[in-house]
C-alpha cells in the first residue's frame, strides 16, 4: 500500500504527532553483555540513551523511560522513571502497557504513546511523523517500524484504548511475543531503507558496539 510524503504531513497530522509522548523501553537484561543496562553502554563518547532522547526529545511530546530496579541510576537524564506493572519481566509488552497506563494517568486526553528501545542509537528522526501518517492513511489502530524485510515490533504507536486489551493478553493469557498481539488489530508497517545505515539497528553484544562506533561516523557522529 502507498504511503504518503513525509514532506506532505496535513496540519492535522502535526498537530496530533505534536501530543504523543514517547516511552523508551530498558527493561532488557543485556545478558548478552554480561548483564547491566544496555543503554548506558557508550558509542563515541556518548551513551546510547543518550543518542536516543537526542533523537526522540524533537519529535515526541515527553518522554519517558521503563525500566525496573533501582530508577536512580537513570537520574542524571532527568526522564520519569516506570516500572512495569506486570511480574515477572514479561517482555516490552509489560514496558507498553505500562507507559499506556501512565499516559491513561497523566495524560488522558493523549490518543497514542510512541515505543522506542533504547539500545537503537540511531533512530529515524521523522520516526513519529512517518508512523501516524501511515496509520491515518491505512486507517489502522496501531503501527510498527521496519527496515530490511524486517519487522521491529518494538517500536511503533500504541492506542491508549487498547491498554485493557494488552493487560488481559499479558495476565490472563500469558503473551509475550508482540506480533502475536499486533496479529489481532488493523497494523500498519512503514518500512525505512537501510542505507547508509539501517537506522533500528540495535547494540545486544560488545561486537554490536564496536560495529556501533562505525556507524556513528556515518550518522555524523
Amino acid at each position: 500500500m502507498s504511503r504518503k510524503n513525509p514532506r506532505a504531513t496535513s496540519a492535522r497530522a502535526k498537530s496530533v504527532t505534536n501530543n504523543i509522548p514517547g516511552v523508551l523501553l530498558a527493561g532488557g537484561l543485556a545478558r548478552r553483555m554480561g548483564g547491566g543496562d544496555k543503554p548506558m553502554r557508550t558509542i563515541g563518547g556518548r551513551t546510547i540513551l543518550d543518542r536516543v532522547i537526542a533523537r526522540l526529545a524533537p519529535q515526541c511530546d515527553g518522554l519517558i523511560l521503563n525500566a525496573n530496579g533501582d530508577p536512580a541510576r537513570f537520574a542524571a537524564f532527568g526522564l520519569p522513571v516506570i516500572a512495569d506493572g506486570v511480574a515477572d519481566f514479561p517482555g516490552p509488552l509489560a514496558g507498553i502497557l505500562a507507559a499506556l497506563d501512565w499516559a491513561a494517568a497523566n495524560r488522558p486526553n493523549l490518543k497514542f504513546v510512541l515505543s522506542a528501545a533504547a539500545d537503537c542509537p540511531f533512530l529515524p528522526r521523522d520516526l513519529v511523523s512517518r508512523l501516524y501518517d501511515a496509520l491515518e492513511a491505512d486507517n489502522a489502530e496501531l503501527a510498527v517500524a521496519a527496515s530490511d524485510g524486517q519487522s521491529h515490533p518494538v517500536i511503533g504507536l500504541w492506542n491508549v484504548g487498547l491498554r485493557e486489551q494488552l493487560r488481559h493478553a499479558l495476565v490472563v493469557e500469558d503473551v509475550r511475543k508482540i506480533d502475536r498481539w499486533t496479529a489481532r488489530y488493523r497494523l500498519a508497517t512503514v518500512t525505512w531503507p537501510v542505507a547508509p545505515l539501517d537506522p533500528f539497528f540495535n547494540a545486544n553484544t560488545m561486537d554490536d558496539i564496536a560495529e556501533a562506533e562505525r556507524l556513528a561516523i556515518l550518522d555524523g557522529g
